[in-house]
């Protein structure tokens, strides 16, 4: 093997393994750590409501962009607290009862209203434990 053979040569073996190399020192990304209030909205909230807040047509009303979700947050966490039947929502009848989710906490209540407030394209502000502590507490 000549002298520009060798070069050549070992040009090509550092160009084939250098990408090797880098990728693997790389760190593996890790998926985001899913919020608390997704968690909980997964756990209670997604099999009436879907994956993306659209709910059913005449079942189950959508989270996204109704003024219900993005209006008054006394009246959301009074749905959460109280439940909810036969309301009409944006022009819509929803026949599905909506069971009061009273078991949850004050900050559960808080983090799951907060996550559907700011998911689903909705862009209202967050919710506190201590607005729900108050409206919990008027019974």
């Amino acid at each position: 093997m000549n002298v520009l053979q060798s070069k050549i040569w070992k040009f090509s073996l550092i160009t084939l393994l250098l990408p090797a190399a880098v990728l693997a020192q790389a760190p593996a990304k890790k998926p985001a750590a899913k919020s608390s209030g997704q968690v909980i909205y997964e756990q209670h909230c997604l099999t009436c409501h879907q994956v993306n807040g659209s709910g059913v047509p005449n079942l189950n009303p959508p989270l996204r962009n109704t003024d219900w979700v993005n209006g008054d947050k006394n009246r959301l966490i009074n749905v959460v607290l109280k439940g909810l039947q036969g309301q009409e929502i944006e022009g819509d009848m929803y026949d599905n009862a909506m069971p009061a989710h009273d078991f949850l906490t004050d900050p559960q209540i808080a983090d799951v209203l907060t996550y559907i407030r700011s998911s689903f394209g909705n862009k209202a502000g967050a919710v506190t434990a201590e607005e729900v502590k108050a409206t919990r507490s008027q019974k």
